[in-house]
């Protein structure tokens, strides 16, 4: 059955907004192969099919309503259906839709952009970055990194510098290097990953892997020592770099004690090693500031970045390079072999300065910062007195939550359970959209967000929390 001539034109589906569900559903499986998808489960289940939003809400061709407290994929800032970014995609696409960046050419928009981001990338400790890379994803812009990392200290005359080291349950991306630079063992256990010169410590998860009756700040300073252990294992001579997200994502939104990144950066200023913040999350206003490095008071040598730059309206991500490696390559590199098709693509960089435009006139940044993120924080802390959450807390406009199986002891669930996925699926019925990660359940909401919608949000959170707690206590699986 050719099931693409069940789906009504484009044209005709905005108009009618009349969805066949099941005709979709059924073009999807026999077509689309989605990313971070078992296949054969989704044959049988059927796509949720997303058909339009509006500020914090989407809407599903069945016609519900759903809260998004993820930001699509942490990335919609700025809220949805905001018509500026789509003039200014529409303004470009007119004028100049595309030129490439090769062969000493350049484009307007990009220029504009790249200044733009040196104009608000906080100078810390004396480090400033005046110098951008431009790609279209977080993935590529890591796989920048490992180019850029490596071409620095062939450069300076230390080749051998090759290891990257990462930690484990970090995202980086899906692509080869990205993947590699990830600490998830599932992404690892497929393609023969990770690439040589990669390598993993823990990461700073309190929860987990505090020792009985230690401090935060403790675990902190134990869990940066794993960095220095590490270096030392491998020979100082040897390490080119570490990347961290300043608050991991997709790995459960796992905060660090305040004492973990001033020893982290004392690590690598001791043996002159080059810090990359992945900040594809984190940056354009998530944790209350433009860039988060700024928040925890790091130096980083390079910063990744992707997603909030535009909202998620159209693909762009790239990478800040800092004074200390940019001078280097530029004065000691010649041709630099690297770069992609739509580096410094005229109409994400465009949608990409409109989107900041927006963010700066509307105050998101502080909105986040000194309103809205502390009034998160405060109702967010209400979950830890649910019987099933283990331990609730918030960064800025990220947010995450551990369901337990007992909540005097901490104990978890057995993982085969899937309390996680249990708990998402009432949110979805209920009408939000709420990660499962594990049993960590996270949100990271829209900038935009205000007061009286996140206590909307958290009427959702308790309704789908007290609807998986009587699920588990009717399977006798809860007390």
């Amino acid at each position: 059955m050719n099931t693409s001539t069940l789906i009504a034109p484009p044209a005709l589906v905005r108009r009618a907004e009349q969805h066949d569900t099941k005709a979709i559903q059924a073009a999807d499986s026999a077509h689309f192969i989605h990313p971070f998808t078992d296949h054969g489960d989704l044959a049988t289940r059927g796509s949720r099919v997303i058909t339009r939003a509006d500020n914090i809400y989407v809407w599903d061709s069945e016609g519900h309503k759903i809260l998004d407290g993820m930001s699509g994929l942490w990335c919609v800032n700025a809220g949805y259906g905001r018509k500026e970014l789509a003039d200014a995609a529409y303004q470009q696409m007119m004028t100049l839709p595309f030129y490439n960046s090769f062969f000493q050419t350049t484009n307007v928009p990009a220029v504009q952009l790249a200044s733009k981001l040196a104009a608000l990338a906080p100078k810390v400790g004396g480090r400033s970055f005046e110098h951008v890379f431009f790609s279209s994803s977080g993935s590529e812009s890591n796989d920048t990194n490992v180019r850029m990392v490596r071409r620095y200290w062939d450069l300076l005359g230390q080749p051998q510098r090759k290891v990257v080291i990462s930690r484990m349950n970090a995202y980086h991306g899906s692509t080869m290097a990205g993947a590699s630079l990830g600490g998830m063992s599932g992404m690892h256990a497929q393609g023969d990953l990770p690439i040589p010169n990669i390598t993993h410590i823990g990461q700073p998860y309190f929860f987990e892997n505090a020792l009985p009756g230690e401090s935060q700040d403790a675990f902190g300073l134990r869990a940066a020592g794993w960095l220095e252990t590490k270096i030392l294992e491998l020979g100082a001579d040897k390490v080119a770099a570490f990347i961290a997200e300043p608050v991991q994502g997709a790995g459960g939104v796992i905060i660090p004690p305040a004492t973990y990144w001033p020893e982290i950066q004392r690590i690598v200023d001791k043996y002159g090693i080059l810090l990359i913040a992945d900040e594809v999350i984190c940056a354009f206003g998530r944790l209350g500031h433009w860039f988060a490095y700024e928040k925890f008071g790091i130096r980083p040598d390079l910063v990744t970045f992707a997603k909030g730059v535009t909202s998620g309206y159209i693909p762009l991500g790239g990478v800040m390079v800092g004074d200390r490696v940019a001078k280097v390559l530029i004065e000691q590199g010649g041709e630099f072999n690297h770069g992609y098709t739509y580096s410094g693509h005229p109409v994400a960089c465009a949608v990409a300065l409109a989107n900041i435009e927006l963010m700066e006139r509307e105050n998101l940044v502080g909105r986040v910062r000194d309103d809205t993120g502390p009034y998160l924080a405060e109702r967010f802390a209400e979950l830890n007195q649910h019987p099933l959450v283990g331990v609730a807390e918030t960064c800025g406009f990220v947010a995450g939550l551990v369901l337990v199986k007992d909540k005097a002891t901490g104990a978890t669930f057995e993982p085969d359970l899937g309390v996680g996925m249990m708990c998402r699926a009432h949110c979805f019925k209920n009408g939000l959209i709420m990660r499962a990660v594990g049993d960590r359940m996270i949100i990271a909401p829209p900038l935009v967000m205000t007061r009286e919608q996140i206590d909307e949000m958290m009427v959702l959170i308790h309704t789908c929390l007290d609807a998986t707690l009587a699920q588990l206590r009717a399977a006798g699986l809860h007390a």
